[in-house]
């Protein structure tokens, strides 16, 4: 079973100003206005939030829709856009493994991989016991979890009163936080690299390719950065 102590403290780990739930929240309204403005019930708009989970998956999924693509092509996108979560899965999963753990609880936890829950639990996670961890960080999922479901109503009862501008401002305050935290994580070569190379890099591929132009970017400047590391490391 779930140890509630440790469930609970992850909970209420979100709490606090500069807390990655409140730029997940207002990212989240923004969401909920758009799958209004997008014929989508407010039922529907919940389920979306319950599976998806994750700003770009949201918005890949409801303009794949709008223009009336097919299921497993709505599925295949969101699967791409969401193989960006993978890496963090790759960084965070050995903190947590134990041994007294069961296997459901880390695969349940894999849902909750988001850039907003995986920046508390690397900021929290050296004051708790191994052991105790993953209990932790589903406390600080499922509180994640909800604040995305719940900024979704929101934003779907708001929608009347949000104009485009708004949306795109609000859909854009989680990437802009997430940015910030990697500008002030920049303690390695390979970080500093990446983030300089992706400012450059992203731009100039969108001359060439406009959608896949972050994709490219990405890949090529974490690429780059990390063998420029690696050769100094060395």
């Amino acid at each position: 079973m779930i140890d509630t102590k440790y469930f609970y403290k992850g909970f209420k780990s979100i709490k606090g100003v500069g807390s990655p739930a409140i730029a997940l929240g207002a990212s989240f309204i923004a969401i909920g206005a758009l799958l209004k403005n997008l014929g989508f019930t407010i039922q529907e708009s919940i389920f979306s939030t319950f599976l998806t989970y994750a700003l770009p998956g949201s918005l890949v999924m409801a303009e794949s829709m709008l223009i009336g693509a097919s299921l497993i092509n709505i599925f295949i996108a969101v699967w791409l856009v969401n193989a960006r979560l993978y890496p963090m899965t790759v960084a965070l999963m050995p903190l947590l493994m134990h041994e007294n753990q069961p296997r459901w609880k880390y695969y349940l936890s894999c849902h909750f991989i988001a850039v907003s829950s995986w920046l508390i639990m690397k900021d929290n996670y050296e004051q708790i016991e191994k052991e105790n961890r993953i209990d932790f960080w589903i406390g600080i999922g499922t509180a994640t979890w909800t604040v995305a479901i719940f900024s979704t109503v929101i934003g779907y009862i708001a929608s009347d009163f949000l104009n485009n501008d708004i949306m795109i401002g609000l859909a854009i305050v989680n990437p802009i936080y997430f940015i910030c935290m990697m500008i002030g994580a920049m303690k390695t070569m390979q970080i500093i690299l990446s983030v300089i190379f992706g400012a450059v890099l992203g731009p100039a591929f969108y001359f060439l390719s406009p959608e896949w132009s972050i994709l490219f970017g990405g890949f090529f400047a974490g690429t780059i950065a990390f063998f420029i590391g690696e050769k100094n490391d060395k």
